[in-house]
């Protein structure tokens, strides 16, 4: 009888400590203080308090570099961030409609993007303008010797009736293949796409051989201070005028993520910001962007507080 009195109080000794542990581990999470919640990044200072956010991004360098910004921005606000690569700019404007993102860095207005504005937009919001001027272009290594778009024609077999493209679902890939290309008399002339990264990689191999080569571009792009190249006069205009770069979320962003929106209103990068970005980003620390994020921010140490000022 001793034993079981024993054992019947030690029951209820673990019994009681254990309602106590429960009872500590709700005001925990009551408070909004528990493991899991720190884990994933929450911060007691930062205005996102651990919310999940997406951003989409297609392999454009600029908004390559922007995302990766803000993704270290946004998790200093105590935000969750993910950060989704996506194929094309297509696939991105219908990730944005169905809510399967929250926000797009690089959608270029009114011309590049503009088909999928014309169908998507009215299920978007237009966040901001982040960046004022944004033209397409054709460019040629400098070496060559061609200075206008008027010029390809004759000499189509410098360039074996090839221009070096990008992706083919890209705006600047629309552009060339339905305004300049007609417009300058190169319908026989071939729009070879693939990435943008094989755009890059083709022409290195022609400069470093130092052969003629075409391709598609866009300004900023860190290509310029790279590579001894130069954009082709468009005396027809046919590139277009230039873009503005805009920031562009879902139809509630401005509901579901008020400080972000107001944040990125805030948002403005020149062509020395977003050269140095690009450069840290991409080419110093291609292997692991958010170092080059970090050496960028350090390097502008102002640039935070002013997306909250």
């Amino acid at each position: 009888m001793k034993k079981l009195r024993l054992g019947g109080a030690l029951v209820a000794v673990l019994a009681l400590m254990a309602a106590l542990s429960g009872c500590a581990s709700g005001n925990a999470e009551a408070n909004g203080s528990s493991d899991s919640g720190s884990a994933a990044g929450t911060s007691d200072t930062g205005s996102g308090n651990g919310k999940s956010l997406t951003i989409g991004y297609i392999n454009w360098d600029e908004d390559v570099a922007v995302t990766h910004l803000w993704k270290q921005v946004l998790e200093d606000q105590g935000y969750d961030v993910t950060i989704k690569q996506i194929a094309d700019a297509g696939p991105t404007f219908i990730g944005l409609s169905k809510g399967d993102i929250d926000l797009f860095f690089d959608a270029w207005l009114p011309n590049t993007h503009k088909t999928y504005w014309q169908k998507y937009g009215d299920q978007l919001t237009d966040i901001s303008t982040w960046y004022d001027s944004a033209p397409l272009t054709i460019a040629v290594p400098d070496y060559v010797d061609v200075k206008s778009m008027a010029d390809l024609k004759s000499h189509a077999s410098e360039f074996d009736k090839t221009i070096i493209g990008i992706e083919p679902g890209a705006g600047l890939t629309r552009v060339t293949k339905t305004s300049m290309m007609p417009k300058y008399g190169l319908k026989d002339w071939n729009l070879k796409t693939s990435s943008t990264s094989s755009m890059l990689a083709a022409l290195k191999k022609a400069i470093d051989a130092h052969d003629p080569i075409v391709v598609t571009l866009w300004r900023p792009h860190w290509a310029y201070a790279k590579f001894p190249i130069r954009d082709l006069e468009d005396p027809k205009g046919a590139m277009g005028q230039p873009d503005q770069i805009h920031a562009v979320g879902t139809s509630s962003f401005g509901s579901d993520f008020p400080d972000v929106q107001a944040m990125v209103k805030n948002f403005h990068l020149d062509d020395q910001q977003l050269g140095a970005l690009e450069k840290d980003v991409l080419l110093e620390h291609k292997d692991d962007p958010e170092v080059g994020v970090q050496q960028w921010l350090k390097d502008n140490p102002d640039f935070e507080k002013s997306l909250t000022s």
